[in-house]
């Protein structure tokens, strides 16, 4: 079978574990690892590592600096989105291959970049001092097929550059491993925003908003955070081992190091082709114990609960996408699906929808941004509320990762189940959807059962 494949291609060696090929390029700037951990799904079964961006895109609450190929820092305060927008744009459009990525922008989306979308109260504590947007252009890619199997070096040779230096990018790669050690080790005590009591107390006011009709349901975060040093690359590797998951990723800027094995689809586009898949509902994982594994399972396909939870998000997103897309194309092919990962079990709807003329991924993004699987419905309360009563901004946590190529194709991920390095400190989050009939302690668990693969990964790291 012939594979459609861009100008510049080199096929490369097919290793099962592409990270081989990550840390080849480990003293490159700004590398990314968009990882499916060996996931053969048709809808996971690439690996994309790319690194040193021909230009550079960070946003701060003061604005937006650009770096461009010339070494200049430009300075905006237009909104970010529209500014990726602007330099994508600045690129001929590519026509599409049959690989995922050959070139284009990736990065991260912090969950408090729907600050510039929406107007939503500063109350709670800012201790991230992250970026809210680190974007990347980038000219080449390593792609992975763990299909079938086979690896490639492309690119769609935008940049001079980049063809200037084909041959000696293609020795690099091929280079024997330099056997780099990595250790990374965290320490003291782990601090959470959230004990008990004020959870509940927090809990108690979301309950008291649904009965007055503010919201219908409210996603609440805990946050945990330890003194961590060395190298998070090190720490990832031991994360993709405890819990690996379709949509990881590790992504590493001057500011910030992002380390993520989430499980969920934010957006995913191929050509004018919408996708959505938010999860809503959870159980915990007995693999030692088949028999209470799948009672939990069904429990949660024929929880009631679950369901309406979970249709509540999936009519926000219908909302969400009907602002971008043709009227009466957004479809629900498949509501409710089980899909079980290494320490829990989810509920998971699949959205689909048509791309209106005049649109594209960018202003799709915007659209949708923040997820609302990770917010509450309606969007801009529950968001409010999240600022009410969580101690702490969220940062990157339950923003995306993603990918946007010159192609004009794009998918990306929730950040969940997603640690944060910078300042020599380790953050984690996780969360749950709290509607009228939740439980308290039921939701407190729930927390920690998502938690749990990084717990682990903690307990290994000191």
């Amino acid at each position: 079978m012939s594979v459609k494949l861009p100008p510049l291609c080199e096929e490369l060696p097919y290793h099962l574990d592409s990270s081989h090929y990550f840390e080849l390029l480990d003293n490159f700037p700004w590398p990314v690892f968009l990882d499916s951990t060996q996931n053969t799904t048709q809808d996971n079964r690439y690996d994309i590592i790319a690194a040193d961006p021909i230009v550079t895109l960070t946003t701060t609450e003061q604005g937006t600096t650009i770096h461009d190929q010339q070494g200049n820092d430009i300075f905006s305060n237009e909104d970010p989105f529209k500014l990726l927008q602007q330099q994508l744009q600045d690129y001929p459009q590519q026509n599409s291959t049959d690989l995922p990525f050959c070139g284009g922008a990736i990065g991260f989306f912090s969950y408090d970049l729907g600050r510039t979308i929406e107007s939503i109260p500063n109350t709670a504590q800012n201790n991230e001092q992250i970026p809210d947007m680190a974007v990347g252009i980038y000219d080449w890619a390593i792609i992975t097929d763990h299909q079938q199997q086979q690896c490639w070096l492309v690119s769609f040779g935008i940049d001079k550059q980049t063809r200037e230096q084909w041959a000696d990018l293609i020795d690099c790669i091929n280079k024997p491993s330099s056997g780099n050690t990595y250790s990374f080790k965290v320490a003291g005590k782990l601090r959470c925003n959230f004990d008990r009591k004020k959870y509940q107390h927090a809990f108690s006011k979301i309950q008291r908003y649904i009965r007055e009709g503010d919201c219908y349901q409210v996603n609440l975060a805990k946050r945990f955070e330890i003194n961590a040093e060395g190298n998070p690359w090190f720490a990832y590797k031991l994360l993709r081992q405890i819990n690996p998951a379709p949509f990881s990723s590790f992504f590493s800027t001057p500011q910030v190091t992002l380390l993520s094995s989430s499980p969920e689809r934010l957006l995913h586009v191929k050509g004018d082709q919408v996708e959505t898949k938010p999860i809503k509902g959870t159980r915990r994982r007995t693999p030692n114990n088949p028999n209470q594994d799948l009672a939990l399972a069904n429990e949660l396909l024929n929880s009631i609960k679950d369901r309406a939870e979970n249709l509540m998000i999936v009519d926000l997103l219908r909302n969400d996408l009907g602002k971008v897309c043709i009227p009466g194309s957004i479809k629900v092919p498949k509501p409710f699906a089980l899909e079980s990962f290494a320490t829990v079990h989810h509920l998971v709807s699949t959205i689909t929808g048509t791309l209106a003329d005049g649109q594209d991924v960018v202003s799709l993004l915007r659209a949708c941004f923040p997820g609302g699987s990770i917010t509450g419905a309606p969007k801009l309360r529950a968001m409010e509320i999240i600022e009410e009563l969580e101690p702490n901004r969220r940062g990157a946590y339950c923003g995306s990762m993603a990918y946007i190529g010159f192609d004009g194709e794009m998918d990306s991920n929730i950040l969940i189940r997603t640690l944060v390095y910078s300042d020599t400190r380790l953050r984690f989050w996780a969360g749950g959807g709290i509607v009228a009939d939740s439980n308290a302690d039921d939701e407190y668990q729930e927390i920690h059962d998502k938690a749990a693969a990084i717990l682990k990964l903690i307990e290994q790291l000191r």
